[in-house]
């Protein structure tokens, strides 16, 4: 009769529901003066942590809420903080509860339903939560937060209890780790863009990015891998391409620093692409020396914004459209696409079945059959989001 190996004695105390308390030590901007975006390069300190992870998994990252808007609600609900509420994690101080464990930002149908029928004048919101208007209320919901719909209704009164029950539970981000293991076993690194923008007057801010980017200095950063099927093909001989503009990069990154380490031979190819060349070239200086060194095999950039035509990394495939199918077809190459699902990994979808259409001579039914194959075969994974 089978029976259950026996867990390891070293086994990690840490779970999902109990992360790594890890510490942020590294908190780098990735970005020129003049950059658009906040774009920055994150290390957190994972010594005695025990757990393991692979290049292509995602990291689970717990954030608290920002104080100041926390603080603000509680003056505009005229209450003062420190009241015992029933929260998603047990009962605590409404500030705690307001700071860890409830989404204070992004409203709930629950909130924009208690707003429509507790508001003295709410028309358009009783509307808009009509089935049919969903779309409707999407649109008039953009950069509107919780904050927004109290101070629009100051006639609305609120219990502690009664406020906290109408908001969702505060939940973790997923992050794509920059970095391996076996080059850097202490440490997990992150590449994200920051989240700042404004609306309505008001300046909002990523609940996780702006976290880690201004208040996880002197805070433990709560962790947990999630394993992914994004995975480097098991034979370090197989060439590999990777498509991953913008924070797309991480996981290739890893990908890069784990081959190098573990000293595969197969050829590497990155497609990178972002706005501005001279303030927006994350690693430059790392993936150049990968490339003079013979490493990088071939690295490809596309800056959007440096001259009168955009110029992607769909663009950058089909320049080279003859290299990447003698890589796909003649050499068993896997195809790797990270980043934006919504718009870049459609785009780069379609100029990869052009390239295969046109370079292999094949009909569109083919074409499609084509990629089906590289799909079943695991050789075309994408981590899109």
């Amino acid at each position: 009769m089978a029976t259950e190996p026996a867990a390891p004695k070293s086994a990690s105390p840490f779970t999902r529901t109990n992360p790594f308390p890890g510490k942020l030590i590294v908190n780098r901007s990735l970005c020129g003066s003049d950059s658009e975006k906040d774009t920055r390069h994150f290390e957190i300190d994972l010594t005695g942590w025990g757990l393991h992870y692979e290049v292509g998994d995602s990291m689970t990252v717990w954030p608290t809420n920002d104080p100041a808007l926390a603080d603000e609600i509680i003056k505009i609900i005229g209450v003062k903080g420190d009241e015992e509420v029933k929260g998603p994690n047990g009962t605590k101080p409404l500030r705690e509860v307001l700071l860890r464990d409830c989404r204070i930002t992004q409203t709930t149908p629950k909130f924009l339903k208690a707003i429509a029928e507790r508001a003295s004048a709410a028309p358009l919101l009783n509307d808009l939560l009509k089935p049919e208007r969903k779309q409707e209320l999407d649109t008039y919901l953009w950069g509107m937060e919780v904050i927004d719909f109290l101070i629009e209704h100051p006639s609305i009164k609120w219990t502690p209890q009664e406020f906290v029950d109408v908001l969702a539970k505060l939940m973790p981000r997923l992050y794509s780790i920059s970095s391996s293991l076996k080059a850097h076993p202490e440490r997990v690194h992150f590449t994200i863009d920051v989240v700042h923008y404004e609306s309505r007057g008001r300046q909002r801010k990523g609940v996780c990015s702006t976290f880690l980017a201004e208040r996880a200095d002197n805070a433990p950063v709560p962790v947990f891998p999630n394993t992914s099927r994004f995975r480097l093909p098991d034979d370090g001989n197989t060439p590999i391409i990777m498509v991953g503009p913008g924070t797309g990069v991480a996981p290739f990154r890893a990908y890069l620093q784990e081959r190098k380490a573990v000293g595969a031979k197969g050829k590497n190819w990155l497609l990178f692409g972002s706005q501005h060349e001279h303030c927006n070239y994350f690693y430059r200086e790392e993936l150049e020396k990968m490339q003079s060194d013979g490493f990088l095999t071939r690295l490809d950039c596309a800056w959007s914004r440096d001259q009168a035509g955009k110029s992607y990394v769909q663009h950058k495939m089909l320049e080279g459209a003859a290299e990447i199918w003698k890589w796909m077809e003649a050499e068993g190459a896997h195809f790797f696409v990270c980043g934006d699902a919504r718009r870049m990994a459609k785009d780069v979808d379609a100029a990869l079945r052009t390239i295969i259409q046109e370079q292999g001579g094949k009909s569109e039914e083919q074409t499609n059959e084509y990629v089906e194959k590289l799909k079943s075969d695991k050789r075309y994974k994408r981590d899109v989001y």
